[in-house]
């Protein structure tokens, strides 16, 4: 080969090795040509959207309200049936109860979705260590998921000393003990400052690879526990009694429940009112139990910021289900009203530019799977029920989904099918919930709330009168069209 010849080749050569690599960049994915960003979800069991980032003047949460001052605040984001294993099920694969087959605390979604990739399972499939910490799945050790996460689960199910109770009365009681426990001890005598010590410990470990790490904390779920000092944080006296006690006008029976989760404790009637002075202890132990667990939401923010991570750390904060104070006469969750249904949900992300901005656009828990795929840079599945939120957390203002669809079974917790499912849907203004029996689908009880602009509590069944007839046949069809029909225009 002559030594023109052999210049040529070099030169070619290199041309070549110069293009390739923008060649792959245009052609790959952005996640395997641009670094990665982390995520760090932050799931809270029973959390109120009752914050002060959300404008309650009482509850003390510095933390999630810091969170808020750098992300998008959601005002009418709702999960998909107020409980917390269906709820997780639907957020984690992304589906709609109806799909999931979970409408109760027992059932795996992999016996309806043998071959569902989850959201943390997804993230691990495209190169990240997908790490749990905490409770994400529910607490069973038959419904964890281990294929989802890239090693074992951390604190995923545990029954020591402080998951509950740290009073030895409390922790050998066989079932329930008291439903709240003030005790003078430091964070890590319960379970979520343990949490949060072994989640602070796996970023130290992970923070130089791509991540997807979940922390799951269990306070404010019953029984209401933390430590005195959070107790100390509210005067008793001063926290408000619920503003709709009693149950909304012309409600079916079914609708409701009678507190049975809150009713097991010891120090809590069997049946009947509960008494004013109980009332307050247990919304004051609910108070000081979100202020704990907000005062880890802070340590572990901190820790993301000292090891360097904030700038390049997809945050979430979400909640299963919201909760009754005994708002409606009810305590607890398991209900298709608007304290139950409607959540917290706070997403910060490098990538985009609104910071401390409210959005009203109605989203829903299915939606985060699709959102943090497209956060991250990666596809989006074409199976999930639910729809990316990025457009609208680049315009907080745009028109956006109809409706929110919500479910409950009745009666539930157990393994066989519902007799009858609550369906829900809810718009900007009113909610429709039809009572469908499970078999034949005939519509045995309706329900049609208006929500005012000042409340979000249920204060009459409007469905038997004549002047809402258009709006329940608007909202009806709505309802049988589905979630898709929903959906903003371009997206249907």
């Amino acid at each position: 080969m002559s030594e023109i010849k052999k210049m040529t080749t070099v030169i070619i050569t290199m041309l070549v090795l110069m293009v390739v690599p923008n060649l792959y960049a245009q052609i790959l994915p952005r996640s395997t040509t641009a670094k990665k960003v982390n995520v760090l979800f932050i799931a809270v069991d029973d959390l109120r959207s009752q914050l002060g980032c959300y404008g309650d003047s009482v509850i003390i949460t510095p933390n999630i309200d810091r969170l808020a001052k750098n992300g998008i605040v959601f005002n009418n984001a709702y999960c998909q049936q107020a409980v917390c294993g269906p709820s997780r099920a639907s957020l984690l694969t992304g589906r709609r109860p109806d799909v999931t087959k979970v409408w109760d605390l027992e059932t795996h979604f992999r016996k309806a979705l043998p071959n569902a990739v989850t959201l943390p399972q997804y993230f691990k499939e495209n190169g990240y260590q997908s790490l749990c910490v905490g409770k994400i799945y529910h607490d069973p050790a038959a419904s964890q998921d281990s294929i989802s996460w890239s090693a074992p689960e951390i604190m995923a199910v545990t029954g020591t000393v402080g998951h509950k109770y740290v009073l030895k009365k409390n922790s050998k009681a066989k079932g329930k003990a008291a439903a709240v426990e003030c005790v003078n001890v430091p964070d890590s005598a319960y379970v979520d400052g343990m949490v949060c010590n072994a989640a602070i410990k796996v970023l130290r470990e992970i923070k130089d690879k791509p991540f997807f790490l979940a922390v799951g904390f269990r306070r404010p779920h019953l029984p209401f526990t933390a430590p005195k000092k959070y107790w100390d944080y509210y005067k008793r006296d001063e926290i408000p009694m619920p503003q709709q006690p009693a149950p909304p006008q012309n409600v079916p029976e079914i609708a409701l429940h009678n507190s049975t989760e809150l009713r097991g404790y010891t120090d809590v009637p069997d049946e009947g009112p509960i008494p004013p002075d109980k009332i307050r202890q247990l919304r004051h132990g609910y108070y000081a139990s979100v202020t704990y667990t907000d005062m880890q939401i802070g340590r572990l923010l901190d820790e993301l910021n000292k090891q360097g991570l904030m700038d390049n750390t997809i945050i979430v904060l979400w909640s299963d289900h919201g909760y009754h104070l005994g708002e409606l006469g009810l305590w607890c969750k398991s209900t298709n009203f608007e304290s139950d249904t409607r959540i917290p949900l706070i997403i910060s992300a490098p990538n985009i530019k609104n910071k401390g901005v409210y959005t009203d656009g109605i989203v829903e828990s299915v939606d985060l799977y699709p959102t943090l795929a497209q956060l991250a840079g990666l596809s989006i599945p074409d199976e999930l029920d639910g729809l990316s939120m990025v457009p609208l957390m680049e315009a907080p203002e745009r028109p956006w989904k109809k409706a929110a669809f919500s479910q409950f079974p009745r009666p539930w917790m157990y393994k066989n099918l519902p007799r009858v499912m609550g369906y829900s849907v809810r718009t900007k203004d009113f909610r429709y919930t039809e009572w469908r029996n499970f078999k034949n689908g005939t519509i045995e009880f309706t329900e049609l709330y208006r929500y005012q602009a000042n409340g979000r509590l249920e204060e009459k069944n409007l469905a038997a009168m004549k002047q809402y007839d258009n709006i329940k046949i608007t909202l009806k069809q709505l309802l049988d069209d589905g979630w898709q029909k929903a959906l903003p225009v371009k997206n249907r």
